[in-house]
């Protein structure tokens, strides 16, 4: 039979190894076994497996330090923690440690092989993930992204880049527009060609068609000379348009001219001169609303608007902030010659997870680069974080990271029943996140009877 996958065993009860090497290798898969945490991470560092199945309790190293362990090798290993005490906190500090998921003695062959083969998806979708992180570096550009949103983003990007197709990139401020619109270029049959930013929100209207399209000697007060524009600078390459729903509705049909007809014509000029531009338009407004408003013309919008990439702002992401902040304390760390440790104490971590980051990524790496300055020793600690994230306004906490931090404002209170309905609902969706989904599991993990939980459920809209 072929080999489906590799699986590394753990556990000091022979029994234990000999029946999950029989399953296992009964379905396919190449079983290593090891009897202790100090074996086992040994193993690993020999031959990585597809999946782990670890146990909890072990004499010497147990089972959540050996997790600690196998995940500073390998930060993607995909393990499954085996317990006879499937408490709800042996589930969850496991689950923050990195674990994939939690199996519980007596367990079900069936749910054994059911959690293997979707760890063995898991480990196969990280691996195409690593791949497309590798071209994206080969290409110049390194896009942070851990969480599932900003996966399905890079994997757009990948898929768009190749054709000459106009994109639109949209976001809030600070989400990493520009970034994503370098990744398309520099990933694209363009890449050795010019690429030309244009921030159309600092230029003034009245100087923006000059820029984009140049002017000829004597054209208007003050071309003293003939001035090439950015669309003939970037001719055979891209130009970047950001926030370009601040331009005006005279340049926007100029644009849409250059978008049909592959060509403008210089201001004082009546020749029109032809160009190869592939155009990334980028936005942090609603241009259908304003083509609504009238502000935006709905041809313009119809032609920018073929290929969509939707940036989600940092607190939709939560998973990506730490990753984030670590690679920021790295690049100022390195620009400022300190000696500043990437890992973060767990209140750290806490207070960067739970604060709603308005100006995104780019608010975040302002924090981190105070901190590494300010710092007066080898690691980041909550005196070197800004008080707004420290403690936030009543309703700014984010609630992406499964906490729930509600202050009570003194003139206008709390809802107390809305908290407490958010706390629920978040409780669940980590239950359910830990058992991949499996309602029944969940609610042992949360102490309640199934009907109540598939009740809670229905009532709270989670899918």
């Amino acid at each position: 039979m072929a080999k489906k996958g590799n699986i590394l065993v753990i556990d000091d009860e022979e029994v234990m190894r000999d029946v999950l090497e029989n399953l296992l290798s009964g379905e396919g898969y190449r079983v290593d076994l090891a009897k202790t945490g100090e074996e086992g991470i040994a193993r690993y560092a020999d031959r990585p497996a597809d999946v782990v199945l670890l146990d909890v309790s072990m004499p010497g190293m147990g089972g959540l330090r050996a997790l600690e362990e196998i995940l500073k090798i390998d930060p993607e290993a995909v393990i499954l923690m085996i317990t006879a005490y499937a408490t709800f906190e042996t589930a969850i500090s496991a689950w923050q440690r990195g674990a994939y998921n939690c199996l519980r003695k007596p367990f079900d062959n069936a749910d054994v092989l059911k959690l293997v083969a979707a760890g063995i998806r898991r480990r196969r979708k990280d691996e195409e993930r690593r791949t497309l992180k590798r071209s994206m570096r080969k290409a110049g550009v390194e896009i942070i992204a851990r969480s599932e949103r900003m996966q399905r983003v890079l994997e757009l990007v990948a898929q768009v880049a190749p054709a000459r197709t106009t994109i639109l990139v949209q976001g809030e401020s600070g989400t990493g527009k520009e970034l994503v619109a370098r990744a398309v270029h520099n990933q694209s049959p363009r890449e050795d060609q010019p690429f030309v930013t244009v921030n159309s929100g600092n230029i003034p209207t009245e100087l923006l068609e000059s820029e984009l399209f140049g002017h000829l000697r004597g054209a208007f007060t003050g071309a003293i000379a003939a001035k090439k524009g950015l669309f003939e600078v970037a001719d055979t390459g891209s130009i970047f348009l950001d926030e370009i729903g601040n331009i005006s509705l005279e340049t926007q049909s100029k644009l849409l001219r250059v978008i049909q007809e592959r060509e403008f014509i210089p201001i004082g000029d009546t020749n029109p001169r032809r160009v190869d531009v592939r155009i990334i338009a980028a936005t942090n407004v609603s241009l259908k609303q304003a083509v609504d408003e009238g502000t935006f013309r709905e041809d313009l919008f119809y032609r920018l608007n073929v290929i969509t990439i939707d940036l989600p702002p940092l607190r939709e992401r939560v998973e990506d902030i730490i990753p984030l902040a670590q690679h920021f304390i790295q690049k100022y760390a390195e620009e400022n010659g300190r000696q500043i440790s990437e890992t973060l104490d767990v209140d750290v971590v806490r207070a960067l997870e739970s604060y709603h980051w308005p100006g995104n990524i780019r608010e975040l790496e302002n924090a981190i680069e105070r901190a590494v300055i300010i710092s007066r020793s080898d690691r980041i600690t909550l005196d070197e974080l800004r008080e707004e994230v420290l403690h936030p306004p009543s309703g700014s906490r984010s609630r992406g990271a499964g906490r729930v931090a509600a202050e009570i404002d003194v003139a206008g209170g709390i809802s107390f029943y809305d908290e407490v309905n958010a706390f629920q609902k978040d409780l669940i969706l980590r239950a359910l996140e830990i058992t991949n989904g499996h309602q029944s599991k969940a609610a042992k993990l949360l102490g309640m009877n199934t009907t109540t939980l598939n009740s809670k459920i229905k009532y709270f809209g989670i899918r």
